[in-house]
């Protein structure tokens, strides 16, 4: 990892934090020994990177050699965090957050007014396949954030802070979505008669498979959708439901606005 980054300090090693730390040893792009992890109940890959040779919660006087300081934490609790690990980083140490909500601004003003950026991620960082929104007013922050987080996968940057919100509610949180749209299907396919490995064989190979066709052509998923869509057939009368009133359309628009409205009352 460039040096500029590290050492890393990631103050939060559960779910998504160990997610990012799998997805950054995975690719080769960080060393158990660049990362400073703080966690009074860490995940299980921080508990493996610790063995590799990570510092797992020392002492605060090692805080002031982190580069960057990654806030992994839920919005909920950051104003303790913050307040606990604010007198003993450096002076130059940059901020990056990966927290719904909570604005750059709040957050600076809480870690000595030191420059920070916003980053909304998935998961799916752990495999390299992630979707980073990046958002940071330092011009220099931006490009050390996104050399961060691009060998985990696709780092967007937004031009307006207030973006952030939109980007949590169509991407940060559209993991979830996707796994009870397959859970569902699984559901119906049971229902249809199928037996439950059988639908859930189907079920995930079709979606992992259509994912991947996307990706690998870089087709429009309208395009896509056509080309498996024969007039009058099963296909169609499936999308007839999913597509007409009360569908898709109408229910990820609502489910878009009320993260965005959640992400924005968790800023306070």
């Amino acid at each position: 990892m460039n040096s500029s980054a590290t050492p890393l300090l990631i103050v939060g090693a559960g779910r998504m934090g160990g997610a990012l730390i799998a997805g950054w040893r995975r690719a080769g792009a960080v060393s158990p020994a660049e990362l400073i992890l703080r966690d009074p109940n860490p995940g299980a890959e921080a508990l493996e990177v610790e063995a590799a040779g990570a510092r797992l919660n020392p002492p605060d006087a090692d805080l002031a050699e982190a580069r960057i300081v990654l806030l992994a934490i839920k919005p909920q609790l950051w104003r303790g965090a913050a307040a606990q690990i604010a007198p003993h980083l450096a002076a130059d140490a940059a901020i990056i957050s990966i927290m719904a909500g909570v604005s750059a601004r709040d957050i600076s003003a809480a870690l000595g007014g030191r420059a920070t950026a916003r980053v909304m991620p998935t998961t799916a960082a752990a495999i390299g396949k992630g979707a980073f929104s990046l958002f940071a007013a330092d011009a220099g922050l931006r490009r050390r954030a996104g050399d961060l987080f691009a060998p985990l996968g696709v780092v967007v940057d937004l031009p307006d802070e207030s973006l952030m919100h939109a980007a949590t509610a169509a991407s940060g949180s559209a993991p979830a979505y996707l796994y009870a749209f397959i859970e569902a299907l699984e559901s119906a396919a049971t229902d249809a008669g199928l037996a439950a490995d059988a639908a859930r064989s189907l079920v995930r190979a079709t979606i992992v498979g259509a994912a991947a066709l996307l990706d690998l052509t870089g087709e429009d998923p309208a395009e896509l959708r056509r080309q498996v869509t024969s007039p009058g057939g099963t296909t169609q009368a499936a999308l007839e439901v999913l597509t007409g009133e009360g569908g898709f359309p109408d229910l990820l628009q609502r489910a878009v606005a009320a993260a965005a409205a959640r992400s924005r009352e968790l800023g306070g």
